[in-house]
């Protein structure tokens, strides 16, 4: 009998892998049927409301929350901070407060007495000497991080900027960004005796029930975890938070149902963001463009930690032969960062690959030819050549690239062309699945994952349709409960890996088991067997349908479980490199950058859903755009105040904002081999210092800090 071996057909040689397949909810999501943590409303449920803290350094002095409780329709109210507590961000939760309507709840949060000690604050990311002259700095590297961050230096910096044909210096940074979540944190959640039901919207499904054992005093086996859609997460929503404790408390408190969802301006305020990056950089290369030197230090923030990002990752993707690298934490009294798509790397890419275009255009080199001319030292030089090649086709780079200040057109309106790298590792997270085949032909798949919007239920479909030879109708899968078996967060672009590894593993195991029936059942020879189009072949004879193999199992499921995988099965691997190019007009007189075309070219080894897959890459591009020009958190330096956490004044970009998009996959043969690799977080990375290049390349002079605003464009053009 042939070897029975766990893999993947090779690229093109699937029916349902790799090609255009919508998305199985989507009907139910386009309808509104699709139900999310916020539509969670069973009979008797309760609204909560939080009354947080409106300065951004304070000291709780005293809370009286009597009257509160003697307001109409309020039915509890649960404590978050004691008085003498130390409040280290504006929007800081004090209180909780469940009502019958959500009227109610405002009311009785009206009616708490609340008095702070207004407190010193700092929240100004970008002000290094302000933060050194305060005393709020780390003064160097956070010793907690030394051990994870690497060596710093590398080779002799002074003596190969000395021998340096070209030596730039600058400075570059990148704001602070909020999550800005469609569907803000929080939850709803019922208790039954002494088990608690939780529409959590999240990320980790199977991985925070145990958060609440020790605040809630409950059992692990009695919390029960459900979030079937999420309305985005971006790495905000892994774990369980303080407000959710406090509605499962109050839900415990009142015998009734609670939900407890953050608004808008507390989500953006508390709920995580992605932090700031601001560096000094100075760089060098010979006579033939060889970067032959780095030097940076670097200062951000993470609000109330004080450490900052980037460092392990600085100078991103390029490794020179003499490296020096510094750091400086700021402490702020601003809201706490979390994960956002790609932790760290946007940051060091947008002061990186600035930095080398600078570079670029000192030494007179077409930044294309710059990029090309180092690719040695990168991590992955064999992707990036050819990638490059691909994107300067698709942008149309020769004709569209002229030196800085020449040739970006007559009149205010200027055009230019930028380009960026990216890398990321991916790889699969650790996932189980239970697979059963029913005896009428349905495969049920059970999961804990969850799909934030990615696809993964179509994906985890498809490859059980195509490993069965059925149509995607007859497969059934169950996820977005901890009571389905364990499975990975979705984050670290982690998850396609991590689940359709698992389920391409177990269906060809189910499957031979079914064949060795097949082939006793019609006497046919085992080593022929394929299931294809709902039959199963000999060579080119159909000896069964699929419903008739199917049967063989017998009157109940053939029932099988399967665990992670690993890289060497060669179902998934990980580390995936990308390139983009930008091409923008910038009005010099009113210093608007608009966008006219983004090119993504990306390595993503062998395709799922090339629909879902290409979809990625659009919203990445687009959250790029948003970052790169009107995206930022902006804090009130007199008052600390979070001023723009709202819809109307938090800038995103309208469909009118985007330009033309065009994305397209790098896949050679040798790359597909290395099967599924998760693309999530790789192409949010290189637009913004991509498309900074191409308005440095349209105005002949940089823009030093994202987003790139009219305000800075002009001060920038003012400054020459």
């Amino acid at each position: 009998m042939a070897e029975r071996k766990v893999g993947w057909e090779p690229q093109g040689q699937h029916t349902i892998i790799g090609k255009e397949v919508q998305r199985t909810d989507g009907k139910q999501k386009a309808s509104g049927q699709a139900k999310y943590s916020n539509d969670a409303n069973p009979p008797g449920t309760l609204f909560a409301k939080l009354l947080t803290c409106p300065h951004a350094h304070a000291k709780l002095v005293s809370l009286d929350v009597e009257k509160a409780k003697a307001v109409k329709g309020v039915k509890a109210v649960q404590i978050m901070a004691e008085p003498g507590q130390e409040i280290r961000h504006e929007g800081w939760p004090i209180v909780a407060v469940a009502a019958e309507r959500r009227e109610y709840a405002e009311d009785g949060i009206r009616a708490i007495i609340a008095k702070f000690e207004v407190l010193p604050h700092f929240v100004d990311e970008a002000d290094l000497k302000g933060a050194e002259a305060a005393e709020i700095t780390d003064g160097g590297m956070p010793a907690k991080l030394t051990k994870s961050l690497g060596t710093n230096k590398k080779g002799d910096v002074e003596a190969a900027l000395k021998e340096a044909r070209h030596v730039h210096k600058g400075y570059y940074g990148v704001h602070t960004i909020t999550h800005m979540c469609l569907e803000p944190h929080g939850s709803h959640a019922t208790w039954d005796g002494d088990k608690l039901n939780v529409e959590l919207s999240t990320q980790n499904v199977s991985g925070t029930a145990g958060q609440y054992v020790k605040p809630l005093g409950v059992d692990a086996a009695n919390v029960s975890i459900h979030c079937d859609f999420i309305g985005g997460g971006f790495g905000s929503k892994f774990a369980v938070d303080e407000w959710d404790v406090a509605c499962a408390k109050l839900a415990k408190t009142t015998g009734r149902p609670v939900r407890l969802m953050l608004d808008r301006p507390t989500e953006m305020q508390i709920a995580g963001n992605r932090p700031s990056a601001f560096a000094d950089v100075t760089v060098a290369c010979d006579a033939n463009g060889k970067i032959t030197a780095w030097d940076s230090h670097h200062w951000g923030t993470n609000g109330p930690k004080g450490s900052t990002v980037a460092l392990s990752v600085t100078p991103y993707v390029f490794d020179p032969p003499n490296r020096n690298r510094t750091a400086t934490g700021i402490i702020t009294h601003c809201g706490p960062d979390r994960a956002w798509r790609a932790p760290n790397h946007p940051q060091a890419c947008a002061y990186t690959d600035t930095a080398l275009d600078d570079l670029a255009a000192k030494a007179g080199i077409d930044s294309l030819s710059f990029f090309q001319k180092n690719l040695d030292l990168t991590n992955l030089p064999h992707i990036y050549a050819p990638e490059l090649e691909i994107a300067a086709k698709l942008m149309d780079w020769k004709a569209k690239w002229h030196p800085r200040g020449q040739g970006a057109g007559e009149g205010p309106i200027k055009r230019g062309v930028g380009l960026a790298l990216h890398t990321w590792g991916g790889g699969p997270h650790q996932s189980n699945v239970q697979l059963k085949v029913h005896p009428d032909g349905t495969v049920e798949i059970s999961m804990g994952s969850q799909d934030i919007g990615t696809g993964t239920r179509t994906c985890i479909a498809m490859v059980a349709a195509e490993t069965f030879g059925i149509p995607l109708t007859s497969v059934k899968v169950n996820i977005g409960s901890n009571k389905y078996p364990q499975a990975g967060p979705s984050g670290g672009s982690t998850t396609i890996g991590g689940v359709t590894g698992p389920t391409r593993r177990t269906s060809q195991q189910a499957l031979w088991k079914i064949f060795d029936l097949v082939a006793v059942k019609y006497n046919v020879d085992l080593t022929t067997l394929a299931a294809k189009g709902g039959k199963i072949w000999s060579g080119d004879k159909d000896v069964c349908t699929w419903k008739q193999a199917a049967s063989l199992v017998g009157p109940m499921a053939l029932e099988l479980t399967g665990g992670p995988v690993t890289e060497e099965e060669g179902l998934t691997s990980k580390q995936v490199g990308g390139v983009q190019m930008a091409e923008v007009a910038v009005d010099t007189e009113t210093g608007i950058v608009k966008m006219v075309k983004m090119v993504a070219v990306q390595d993503i080894g062998l395709v799922v859903n090339r629909l879902l897959a290409r979809s990625q890459v659009y919203g990445a591009l687009i959250m790029g755009i948003a970052y790169s020009l009107s995206e930022e958190r902006i804090m009130d330096n007199k008052t600390g105040k979070f001023i723009n956490a709202n819809s109307t004044d938090y800038k995103l970009p309208r469909i009118g904002d985007i330009g033309d998009l065009v994305v397209e996959f790098y896949e050679p043969e040798s790359e597909y081999k290395r099967g599924v690799i998760g693309l999530g977080e790789p192409p949010v990375i290189a637009p913004g210092a991509a498309i900074s290049n191409a308005v440095a390349n349209a105005i002949g002079v940089r823009v030093p800090v994202l987003p790139l605003t009219p305000k800075r464009v002009l001060e920038s053009l003012k400054k020459g």
